[in-house]
């Protein structure tokens, strides 16, 4: 039997999420499956991936085919640099702490790198709302000075059709 390590689709149209299972290749993509590994949540910034480690890896290792999706969602987690080491092992490339120590370095390093990921988009946010009220503080303050001008343009007409009515009242008496 081929297996296959895929997504299942789930969730409401236009908002979907999906379960990582492993299925026969032949069962269809909402179907039945042998295990479920995981979950993939596309609709949050970033993604959530919320993988069984220890059962992919597993399941690779016995021969599961990943689809071109499912591969890049076990490449970002590590499974495929695992098993690759432990590959290495098995051919005697190296041993077996040698590999866990590549691949702690290997996560550290990602770590890192997505850390340095999110702390830049937060300070994108940062200065774009920096940004933004500084915007509308000078509307405001262009807005305030309209209407103080306009109040002031009001109270000289007021004056001067009071001091056209006192001259009028002279006049008169």
């Amino acid at each position: 039997m081929a297996t296959k390590i895929r997504l299942q689709r789930r969730g409401r149209k236009g908002y979907a999420y999906y379960q990582v299972v492993v299925a026969d290749s032949r069962a269809p993509r909402d179907g039945k499956f042998i295990e479920r590994i995981g979950s993939y949540n596309p609709n949050t910034n970033p993604a959530t991936i919320d993988l069984n480690f220890d059962r992919a890896l597993y399941w690779l290792q016995v021969g599961a085919q990943p689809t071109d999706t499912a591969r890049s969602i076990l490449k970002g987690e590590g499974v495929c640099m695992k098993k690759h080491l432990l590959e290495g092992v098995k051919k005697g490339a190296f041993d077996e702490d040698a590999a866990e120590l590549k691949f702690q370095t290997w996560l550290a390093d990602k770590k890192i790198a997505l850390q340095a990921v999110k702390d830049k988009d937060r300070e994108t946010r940062k200065v774009a709302e920096k940004e933004r009220l500084t915007a509308e503080k000078e509307a405001n303050r262009a807005k305030a000075e309209a209407v103080a001008q306009k109040k002031a343009s009001i109270a000289a007409a007021k004056a001067a059709a009071a001091a056209a009515a006192e001259a009028e009242n002279s006049t008169a008496e």
